[in-house]
């Protein structure tokens, strides 16, 4: 069992992929950049969690 994303992850992650959802793939390297190229994260440790939580919907939208 993984851990259980906070609402503002989940709510920054969804608001992402609803304005552009083709833009992310399923590399997390990649989602890694574009989160940290548009969204003012407070750490490393933010930015990488919503960029996993991210190809994580990629992944899913996907199947």
């Amino acid at each position: 069992m993984g851990r259980i994303k906070t609402t503002l992850i989940k709510r920054t992650a969804h608001k992402l992929f609803k304005d552009d959802p083709k833009r992310f793939k399923k590399d997390f390297e990649g989602n890694k950049l574009i989160v940290d190229d548009t969204v003012e994260t407070e750490s490393k440790k933010f930015r990488n969690i919503i960029a996993g939580y991210l190809t994580r919907l990629a992944k899913k939208k996907q199947l």
